[in-house]
């Protein structure tokens, strides 16, 4: 993800997560210590955050309103010593259902692990089924409950997963965004 991305992003947080969007400068303020693994942020120090976009390919639909190149999944991870933290993920309403969230999941998970963290931990509403389902899929338990945790009073479910030598890539080095363009994984 590039700072170019965030206006689109923005938009997809006022769809997906109306009393929770982030706000713009959250954004920024993510990306500035944002890099890939071993690289520094602009303070000199090595990057603890990862963002991604996932775009769709040049088979979209132009009449359907689908454009190459939207952005319909997104996310991005802390890790700090041997925790890491799932900060957001999420896909856009008509791309629900093919698996994007689990393959943000799975490269979450991959990263975290390559990055050195020992365990991977998210929060998610109480209410919202379809991802506390995804979550259970890839190995989440629910550790803890935090009372009303979010705007409006619902709870948030803490949910961990430990990682392993068996969560890293094969070759250590996670697909980076194309130069530029903040592309991560193409979808039809």
């Amino acid at each position: 993800m590039t700072v170019w991305d965030v206006p689109e992003v923005l938009q997809h947080e006022q769809v997906l997560f109306p009393l929770d969007a982030w706000p713009p400068e959250f954004y920024q303020a993510e990306l500035a210590q944002s890099g890939p693994h071993g690289a520094e942020d602009l303070a000199g120090r090595p990057t603890t955050r990862d963002y991604r976009v996932v775009v769709r390919d040049e088979t979209a639909d132009a009449a359907a309103g689908q454009n190459p190149g939207d952005i319909v999944g997104y996310g991005g991870i802390m890790v700090a010593g041997d925790m890491a933290d799932v900060q957001t993920i999420g896909t856009v309403p008509e791309a629900q259902g093919r698996g994007l969230g689990a393959a943000q999941l799975a490269w979450m998970v991959a990263e975290a692990a390559h990055r050195g963290a020992e365990a991977l931990m998210l929060e998610v509403r109480a209410s919202n089924e379809p991802a506390r389902r995804l979550y259970e899929r890839h190995g989440f338990a629910h550790i803890h409950t935090r009372r009303r945790y979010y705007p409006g009073g619902e709870d948030a479910l803490i949910m961990r997963r430990e990682l392993t030598a068996a969560d890293r890539p094969v070759d250590a080095a996670p697909p980076q965004d194309a130069p530029g363009t903040g592309e991560g994984t193409d979808v039809g």
